[in-house]
């Protein structure tokens, strides 16, 4: 029989195999000839709903296109997210995401561009098993290439 708080522990895990979620993450950013971009550092740090303590911040590069027109960063293949209502009102842009799962979860992500270097932002989620947010901060280091599809 499982228990609540073994049944956080196994969401806990769950949810950090996220870390592939569009924003937070690409393992080779920029490695082929493209479209001109930005190299963004970004920290992502997660906390559950009811847990005591926040997870440890993951600071990870994305090359992204100059202009957003969704989120930042590569669509997530392993948790099947899918981004909708992209929208950009000044220095902030929102929008929707839906991840199929497992487990399936439903969000709202959140970024404010301060000036043209930084940005700091909220990816809140739900799901059966509780609610996740997810901090970010994001860094421009340099200029960069966009990989061609």
């Amino acid at each position: 029989m499982t228990t609540r708080p073994y049944r956080r522990l196994a969401a806990t895990v769950t949810f950090l195999m996220l870390s592939s979620l569009p924003v937070l993450a690409a393992a080779e950013p920029c490695r082929e000839q493209g479209e001109p971009g930005d190299l963004w550092e970004v920290t992502s740090q997660m906390s559950m709903e009811g847990m005591p303590m926040s997870m440890p911040a993951r600071t990870t590069k994305v090359c992204s296109p100059k202009e957003w027109k969704e989120p930042p960063g590569p669509a997530d293949e392993q948790m099947k997210c899918k981004t909708s209502d992209f929208k950009k009102d000044g220095a902030k842009v929102t929008w929707k995401v839906v991840c199929a799962g497992p487990p399936e979860m439903t969000g709202d992500g959140e970024i404010t561009r301060n000036g043209a270097d930084s940005y700091t932002g909220t990816i809140k989620f739900t799901s059966s098993q509780g609610a996740m947010t997810i901090k970010l901060n994001g860094r421009r280091l340099s200029a960069c290439e966009l990989s061609r599809k």
